[in-house]
């Protein structure tokens, strides 16, 4: 199922990461498992912030993709199904058929 995950990092934590070298490493580890179709890369409310897209094969899937973020950098982590125009216009195609 494609998701999109916010992972943001407070101040402190993302501060001390870039000083040991660590952020750059697990971001890079984070994205090749991932895979994202994209990731964006920015600051929301004064915090690291990072967007992505990527397709989740199983819900186990989680817990190695996310932990290593909250528990190495203290980030705070949204995650939540998406759907491209393709699969809207698919999921309206199958509610009209319903009718």
């Amino acid at each position: 199922m494609r998701m999109m995950v916010k992972i943001q990092i407070p101040t402190e934590e993302g501060s001390e990461a870039l000083k040991d070298g660590s952020m750059g490493k697990l971001i890079n580890e984070n994205l090749a498992a991932m895979n994202p179709e994209c990731a964006y890369f920015f600051l929301e409310d004064g915090l690291r912030t990072m967007l992505a897209v990527f397709d989740m094969q199983s819900a186990s899937d989680r817990v190695p993709l996310l932990e290593p973020a909250m528990m190495g950098l203290n980030a705070e982590v949204q995650l939540v199904p998406v759907m491209t125009r393709d699969d809207l216009k698919s999921g309206f195609e199958k509610l009209q058929q319903q009718s």
